[in-house]
């Protein structure tokens, strides 16, 4: 291992981590491609440079399976993946435009925070995606938990508690993710929407429809978009079930290449880039048109079919943003170094939760080692 300007810490495989996590005196800060420390309250600690653990060490096509080091690039895994048909269909979203970094995602990055594009709402969660990982505990323990097929049910909590806990927990090594067949093609509707109230109710009903949405987003600067994916003549025949049943005053077609590159666009909020306040709001997607009344921001997407709420404003207003939600979750993605150390960027959990998490953090990091307070 070594360490260089500024206490880098830079492991050369997992036997390290566990031998710096024990030995080291300060705090760390986990870091695989860096693409998302901008996120979280800035923590005062030494950074672990995991860059060298980084590789795919085990794909079986067959198995829909795939095992690879925790910094491998996102990038990376898609081109493997794509050379046998498949992808990740939790969709990583890449928030590099957002948060103006240079940072490249990595499949651990992206499994502790939990990121998911736009087929989250047809596809599930990145955590429902995580069979297994290897990985050492803020003790300096090293353990191995879930499994490495998709039919092994033992040992699953482990890794959908780690997801999430964005490295406060835990340091990912080694992780095993699902995988699934790509769609021959696709093609996306944008449908004329005249506020979020109606663009909610068009999602709503297109998602509940027997068509098989994969997406559906509101952007106001295009309208509703609900993107349909698979072998051509069925997208072509469920496109028309769609319109069919909505009967929109007008409509796009956007071919496979455009479609692709609008939801990557969306899933990262990427039109947001120039505000400085960014928020992520979770709420039920009835919600969604009441909480946008309420908190007013200058610029807005609704993904996930309404549920979620890229929410951009000039200022921070915490209390005008989470007075605005009757139920769900509020988190400050995108703000200055000074508001983020000031403010509850992630939302407050209830007494009950949060007494259970402090328990949790104590079994895994007793010392508090890792990402100390990223999560206040």
């Amino acid at each position: 291992m070594a360490a260089e300007g500024n206490s880098m810490l830079r492991p050369r495989d997992a036997a390290d981590v566990a031998e710096i996590v024990r030995a080291h005196p300060r705090a760390l800060e986990p870091m695989g491609g860096g693409s998302k420390r901008s996120i979280g309250r800035p923590v005062d600690a030494d950074p672990l440079d995991l860059a060298a653990l980084s590789g795919i060490t085990e794909y079986e096509p067959a198995e829909l399976v795939l095992t690879a080091r925790a910094a491998t690039p996102i990038p990376a895994i898609r081109e493997a993946l794509a050379a046998n048909g498949q992808r990740l269909a939790f969709e990583p979203p890449d928030f590099a435009a957002l948060l103006h970094g240079d940072g490249v995602p990595t499949l651990g990055g992206v499994l502790s925070a939990n990121v998911s594009g736009s087929r989250r709402v047809s596809a599930g969660a990145a955590r429902d995606h995580f069979l297994g990982c290897r990985a050492v505990a803020g003790s300096g323990e090293e353990f191995r938990a879930g499994g490495k097929v998709v039919k092994n049910v033992t040992g699953y909590d482990l890794p959908k508690l780690l997801a999430g806990s964005w490295g406060t927990l835990a340091v990912l090594t080694e992780v095993t993710v699902r995988v699934a067949p790509a769609p021959e093609t696709e093609t996306t509707l944008v449908i004329e929407a005249d506020d979020a109230a109606n663009a909610v109710e068009m999602l709503t009903a297109a998602l509940a429809s027997s068509h098989d949405v994969s997406a559906a987003a509101y952007d106001p600067a295009r309208g509703c978009l609900l993107r349909l994916e698979g072998f051509g003549p069925s997208v072509a025949a469920r496109a028309a079930g769609v319109l069919e049943a909505l009967r929109p005053p007008g409509v796009e077609r956007l071919d496979a290449v455009a479609s692709s590159a609008l939801w990557s666009d969306l899933g990262s909020a990427a039109a947001l880039a120039e505000r400085p306040f960014v928020w992520r709001i979770g709420v039920p997607p009835s919600d969604a048109p009441r909480v946008l009344d309420a908190i007013a921001p200058r610029q807005f997407l609704l993904d996930w079919g309404g549920g979620l709420i890229w929410a951009a404003l000039d200022e921070l207003d915490v209390g005008r943003v989470r007075g605005a939600l009757p139920t769900g979750h509020a988190t400050l993605w995108k703000a200055p170094v000074a508001e983020r150390s000031a403010a509850a960027v992630f939302q407050p959990q209830p007494a009950g939760v949060a007494a259970i998490a402090a328990r949790v953090r104590a079994a895994l990091d007793p010392a508090g080692k890792l990402n100390p307070g990223r999560m206040a």
